[in-house]
């Protein structure tokens, strides 16, 4: 199995000595050993880099393709991995869509999925990339704070007067975060 992750060059090193990638492939080997049907990975990408992003997804395939090993895998982003699959399961807000990569990885369906806008693309060497929109910035919001806001967002002097008439210290109050 070393030999078909690749890692034989560093198999006998300590595992705290590899590099992500590497201790992922000789996970991958480990897992292998016993020669299961399917192999369950738990985020097998995260934290690596792009390139051993690409060669974990590639080696990944590869498993499926020439040891004829079943593999279902939990993933937050799909780009690396999409060349790789053949069915996805989609799981959002309670609901999952599920199908080949090319019915279900779709603009109008992610976007469904998600209720936020989602956009898949095709990249120019013909590989989807599933595109997100980004996240709006968190605001801390002072529930002593009673919304009072001019047009150039400062505070009114009633909510002002409400807000210095308690004395708490913040984190200290109940369910004050601070």
């Amino acid at each position: 199995m070393i030999e078909l992750v690749g890692a034989a060059s560093y198999a006998e090193r300590p595992i705290g000595e590899l590099s992500g990638g590497e201790q992922q492939r000789l996970l991958i080997a480990q897992a292998l050993a016993r020669r299961p049907e399917l192999l369950l990975l738990d985020e097998p990408l995260d934290s690596l880099d792009l390139p051993t992003q690409a060669a974990v997804a590639a080696l990944v395939g590869g498993i499926c393709r020439v040891e004829g090993v079943a593999v279902l895998l939990v993933a937050h982003d799909v780009n690396p991995l999409l060349a790789q699959l053949d069915r996805v399961v989609y799981l959002a807000a309670g609901h999952a869509v599920e199908g080949p990569v090319e019915e279900v990885v779709t603009t109008r369906t992610l976007t469904r999925l998600y209720g936020a806008p989602v956009e898949v693309l095709r990249a120019s060497d013909g590989r989807l990339v599933v595109v997100g929109q980004p996240e709006p910035p968190a605001h801390h919001h002072d529930r002593h704070d009673d919304g009072a806001l001019d047009a150039h967002g400062h505070r009114h002097a009633a909510a002002q007067d409400h807000a210095a008439a308690h004395d708490h210290a913040p984190g200290r109050d109940e369910g004050h975060a601070g």
